[in-house]
């Protein structure tokens, strides 16, 4: 009776797991951008060649030394808030798209941020408390990740 009672807790709790909402605009985490190369200062566009999945996440490459190092500790580049923009995730709790050439990588994570028609989040987000920002954004985060 147990075993009957384990499985039927497990199948619920598979049947209610949710997955987070990434931002996969052209397929893609980051917009296609490699996102070990964001820690060298240095964004590249991924090639497909050098393609990845990654907890149902599609990431590409610049270099197959970039995609390696990525495997081995994929959890590390995945950029926060899903790959949307820091600043917006901060201030209104709203999903908002990403520009892949603006970022941070701040503390050892990876930050994205809205940048067009003259509006840089990411100089927003660096003029304000950005430890109350990324406070915020990680509660907002919480509210928001599976919608």
């Amino acid at each position: 009776m147990k075993h009957i009672t384990l499985i039927l807790y497990l199948v619920a709790l598979s049947t209610y797991s949710q997955n987070i909402d990434y931002n996969l605009k052209d397929g893609f985490i980051a917009k296609g951008y490699d996102v070990v190369a964001y820690f060298n200062n240095a964004p590249k566009e991924g090639l497909q060649e050098f393609a990845t999945s990654y907890k149902g996440v599609n990431f590409k490459f610049a270099s197959k030394a970039n995609l390696e190092t990525f495997l081995e500790h994929p959890e590390k580049y995945i950029p926060q808030y899903g790959g949307y923009c820091a600043y917006a995730i901060a201030i209104n709790s709203k999903k908002v798209d990403i520009n892949p050439e603006t970022f941070e990588v701040r503390d050892g994570k990876l930050y994205l941020f809205y940048n067009s028609w003259g509006n840089n989040t990411l100089k927003k987000w660096l003029k304000k408390n950005v430890k109350g920002l990324k406070q915020k954004a990680d509660l907002h985060w919480e509210a928001v990740k599976f919608d």
